[in-house]
């Protein structure tokens, strides 16, 4: 049986007066849903992604809807310490605080074990797990010195903890995200910052589409329990509760945004 999607929840105002940076945030996927998302719940977001052209076209829509006094961007490679630092830097120049950081940012592929070069795994890894870990240093260096709490919200997957052909690089490189978050949100909670994760499993969007083979997005969609893929905002809106007040007493927790949890 395949349902629906439900309706569009709107926003309730739960991250008004906070400060948001969110990685691979222009486009149609987690990360341009959770930067919506945010905003509709009263946050200032700095929106960054590696493409200058896409992030210059998604933060100019973003602003005519939202203000200019809440939408910030600036180009940002993850895998470039100087880049890091400088999104965040503009943060706090900007909007004066640092108050929820999304790692977002992931590199995707497919090719078996044997036949994959060092260049593609390490091209995989550095992105996805070593990108979120410049990140959340960043972030947490930051927020221990203003004193004032913070939330981290990592975006994880499935994959992480299951098995699937050609995916060992994939895998291998969300199980640290998932691992990541647990080790940090330990010392982090000495200074009040929580650290968490979602872990989605189908989450479509065009460029999705482009990169995945008709057959496999209809071998993962048949094993969802509702019978369809997820909507990006579906995902988003587990990302705002995360870094909303209502999970205040989590951290350390890998959500699973999806029936696939082992």
């Amino acid at each position: 049986m395949t349902s629906a999607p439900p309706p569009y929840v709107p926003g309730h105002h739960l991250l008004a007066g906070r400060t948001a940076v969110v990685t691979a945030a222009a486009g149609a996927g987690i990360g341009g849903a959770t930067v919506r998302r945010l905003l509709e719940e009263g946050a200032s977001v700095v929106v960054s992604d590696a493409h200058a052209r896409r992030l210059k076209e998604s933060a100019a829509e973003l602003t005519a809807r939202f203000g200019a006094d809440r939408v910030t961007s600036l180009p940002c490679d993850v895998t470039d310490e100087a880049q890091v630092t400088a999104l965040f830097d503009l943060a706090e120049e900007r909007h004066g605080r640092l108050d929820i950081v999304v790692n977002n940012a992931g590199l995707g592929g497919t090719a078996d074990l044997v036949d994959m070069p060092d260049e593609q795994w390490e091209g995989i890894l550095d992105v996805t797990l070593n990108g979120t870990f410049r990140c959340t240093r960043a972030a947490l260096r930051r927020m221990k010195a203003a004193g004032s709490g913070g939330v981290i919200v990592n975006n994880a997957s499935v994959i992480g903890w299951r098995a699937q052909k050609g995916q060992s690089h994939y895998a291998a490189a969300k199980a640290g995200v998932m691992a990541l978050t647990r080790c940090a949100a330990l010392e982090a909670a000495e200074y009040g910052v929580r650290v968490n994760a979602v872990s989605p499993s189908l989450a479509m969007h065009p460029h999705l589409v482009r990169v995945t083979t008709p057959g496999l997005l209809e071998a993962l969609t048949s094993r969802e329990a509702f019978g369809r893929h997820a909507e990006p905002w579906e995902v988003a809106n587990v990302i705002v509760f995360l870094a909303s007040g209502y999970s205040s007493y989590m951290t350390g927790e890998i959500l699973a945004v999806s029936s696939q949890h082992p």
